[in-house]
């Protein structure tokens, strides 16, 4: 035999199993789609699983999202059908002679076997007396096994996966056991993670032992579960009775730091469970640190926070009864990602889902796959279907998914256009979604003064977004549509500032932190204007804030940048590493390992306070990368072909190292203080060039590699631009020296 090769597709989840071994290493495959307009396959090499006269195959069915885990808890869930696979294994011989291996009316099922329920928001139970030992193996008593019917094929088109499976990625260790009340021991995993236990158990047939998770604590040490709804986020296995076993689940998933279990024969120790990591299995493309603990801790939380809602789609979160692929938590956050992650493929494929969730009208959902149906026609959240192209052609090159996608897009934005009026988009729904409220058991503030108005936010996004759009247009060489969506962009700017804007005041509208930082992110206030404009932003920060966060999930998609592109970086340092609320380290002061979804998590009412949601990193990981490390791409050559290296050197910090893997190779960054000494080591891959912005009054004053700059190989002096003095370079690694 030259080789063998299987696609499969098994809806809602599947594994396949040949001659007694598992294929693969995916779970909870295939990824998750619009079922009614595409379906995955998967395609594995078996070459080494074949053997030489009979075999066996044997696929495990699971719900997953086609067969809906819900109906109308906590809102209506669509749903597909029930399970269903098709299975196709191509034979190649030596002599090249082919034979085939279908799913047909041959093979036998069996709703007998020992999963009696699954489900991705309720767990898993599986009876291990009902195991069928030798199922997939040749040879197998199947007589009392049902017949396979064949069944209507689901209306989505069935392509391949292109996309990386999901994998059990890494095995976390407990870090101790409590037993706060008889027979209940509580596991601390010691990290906020996603997947699910392994249990390792000796007892009686029969017995039955429950692991129930949940991301907090109640004071007398049980779980909190209010949180989590109506998830009732719960295994149960029932023991075989046959000596020492172990078992996982194979169709749902958790969001957990803690693990209750009941019913164990005996007394758990820290070898009885495991925690299995899985998420999504694309390459950790960076690394961060710094001198500051805290900023080192929130990178951590970021990037467990991210990896933790990777399901085949960006979810919000991965713990209630909801786990959906909201557009407004990655419209901007997904720029984070891509110096965490190679998300390239990750968010093409996502992409494809918002176009097969688009309807005929245009109108774009903000959940997709839309699982839940919800299309408000709002600006904010759909945002994510123009910045995200954008994200992957400024990230990495890519301008297939806006060549693909620009029809699509170009839909929505004109489907928008009849909620104009006299220049003005008035459709919102969301507002600054989770602004720090007055009280702390709020989830969503009251006061007025607080919330920006709608008709401010949804305008200032459609002209963001017309402003991209006009630049999508001009790539592809859409003149008449860049023209048009230009002129738009221009009327809108005008009926903007004669609507909100208050020139005596140097504020917008009511004056909200977020009304300011849009107008300064999207170049909407007079250019005469611009620094009243911040410095008053800068006031509330300081005065009303407190050098606290004051914005909700919009304005913090764009706060960090629009301080530090403003000249105040300082101020943006300080905003990320307050230890009191509302902010980033209050979360981690509370003993958060991720970031959770209100600012005032641990006090709101637990219909809305996840401890695991990307939604309020805002622009923190861009900020982290791009500015404190300094590493980002020029727009003009993207794709990191040419990168700008530019550091902010805040106060309080001695030194941060940052890194990116782009396409090219690694990207390094690594600044530090000593004295009145700034040393830069800076690594540039090859094939590309940077621009490394040293902070220097001068070039005299700067040397590389022991060398005066100016006159070392491969470096050629630019200019000096706001205190720092700016070289160019070609691939190589770089040691810069300020002596200030």
């Amino acid at each position: 035999m030259r080789r063998a090769t299987a696609y499969v597709s098994g809806l809602g989840l599947f594994e396949m199993y040949l001659n007694g071994a598992k294929v693969g290493d995916h779970v909870l495959s295939p990824g998750l789609t619009e079922y009614d307009k595409r379906v995955f396959y998967v395609t594995f090499d078996v070459t080494g699983q074949i053997a030489a006269g009979r075999n066996a195959v044997g696929l495990w069915l699971g719900n997953g999202r086609y067969h809906a885990p819900r109906d109308y808890v906590p809102i209506r869930m669509r749903t597909f059908g029930r399970p269903k696979a098709i299975a196709q294994i191509e034979i190649e011989y030596e002599d090249g002679s082919t034979a085939r291996v279908v799913t047909d009316d041959t093979w036998k099922l069996t709703t007998r076997g020992p999963i009696r329920a699954n489900n991705e928001f309720d767990g898993e139970e599986h009876d291990a007396r009902l195991d069928m030992p030798g199922w997939a193996r040749a040879g197998f008593d199947d007589s009392a096994w049902e017949t396979a019917r064949p069944v209507t094929a689901p209306a989505g088109t069935l392509v391949a996966q292109m996309a990386e499976p999901l994998r059990v990625t890494e095995t976390l260790k407990p870090l101790k056991i409590t037993q706060p009340k008889p027979g209940v021991y509580v596991f601390d995993m010691g990290q906020n993670m996603v997947g699910w236990c392994r249990l390792h158990v000796t007892g009686p047939k029969g017995a039955q032992v429950q692991l129930r998770h949940a991301e907090t604590l109640r004071p007398d040490g049980t779980l909190y579960v209010a949180n989590l709804r109506s998830a009732r986020a719960a295994d149960t296995y029932t023991l075989a009775g046959s000596g020492a076993e172990s078992w996982e689940p194979r169709f749902t998933y958790h969001g957990f730091r803690y693990v209750e279990v009941t019913g164990y024969p005996g007394e758990p120790d820290l070898t009885t469970l495991e925690g299995r990591v899985v998420h999504d299995a694309m390459e950790q493309t960076a690394d961060f640190s710094s001198s500051h603990p805290l900023l080192n801790q929130l990178h951590k939380n970021i990037f467990w926070g991210v990896h933790s809602n990777y399901r085949s789609i960006p979810t919000d979160c991965p713990q209630r009864d909801e786990r959906q692929g909201w557009l407004g938590d990655r419209s901007v956050v997904s720029r984070s990602e891509s110096y965490l992650f190679d998300v390239a493929a990750f968010y093409s494929k996502w992409m494809t889902d918002l176009v097969d969730s688009q309807k005929d009208t245009g109108s774009i959902p903000d959940v997709s796959p839309a699982y839940w149906v919800m299309y408000t026609e709002n600006i904010t959240w759909p945002s994510a279907f123009i910045n995200i192209p954008s994200m992957l052609h400024q990230q990495y090159g890519d301008a297939r998914v806006i060549e693909r996608d620009y029809p699509a897009m170009k839909r929505w934005v004109e489907h928008m256009r009849r909620y104009i009026k006299d220049d003005l988009m008035t459709k919102d729904t969301y507002g600054d979604w989770c602004v720090p409220p007055e009280s702390p058991e709020l989830i969503h503030s009251k006061d007025p003064a607080r919330r920006t108005d709608g008709v401010l936010i949804s305008t200032a996004y459609y002209y963001e977004m017309l402003r991209v759009m006009t630049r999508f247009a001009v790539m592809l060489g859409n003149k008449e549509d860049a023209a048009e969506y230009s002129a738009r962009a221009a009327r809108m700017k005008d009926a903007f500032l004669k609507r909100f804007f208050k020139p005596e005041l140097a504020q917008f509208d009511n004056g909200t932190q977020t009304s300011s930082v849009l107008p300064l992110a999207f170049g909407l206030v007079p250019e005469a204007n611009r620094k009243a404009v911040f410095h008053r932003l800068i006031a509330k920060i300081e005065k009303e804030s407190n050098n606290h966060v004051g914005v909700g999930l919009v304005g913090a998609q764009w706060l960090m940048r629009a301080l530090s592109d403003n000249g105040r970086a300082d101020i943006a340092f300080k905003v990320a590493t307050q230890k009191t609320y509302p902010g980033w380290g209050y979360m981690i002061e509370q003993g958060a390992t991720t970031i959770w979804e209100l600012w005032n998590g641990n006090t709101a009412d637990p219909a809305m306070n996840s401890g695991n949601h990307v939604m309020q990193i805002g622009d923190l990981g861009v900020w982290m990368y791009e500015y404190l490390g300094g590493i980002r791409t020029d727009p003009e050559k993207p794709g990191f072909k040419h990168a700008i290296i530019r550091p902010y050197t805040v106060e309080g910090l001695d030194f941060v190292k940052a890194s990116h893997k782009s396409m090219y190779g690694d990207i390094r960054s690594h600044w530090r203080r000593e004295g009145t000494r700034m040393m830069l080591d800076v690594t540039v891959p090859a094939n590309t060039g940077a621009t490394i912005y040293v902070p220097a009054k001068g070039a005299a004053l700067v040397t590389e590699s022991g060398v005066p700059a100016a006159k070392a190989k491969g470096v050629r002096f630019l200019r000096q631009e706001d205190g720092s003095t700016v070289f160019a370079v070609g691939s190589g690694s770089y040691s810069f020296v300020a002596a200030n």
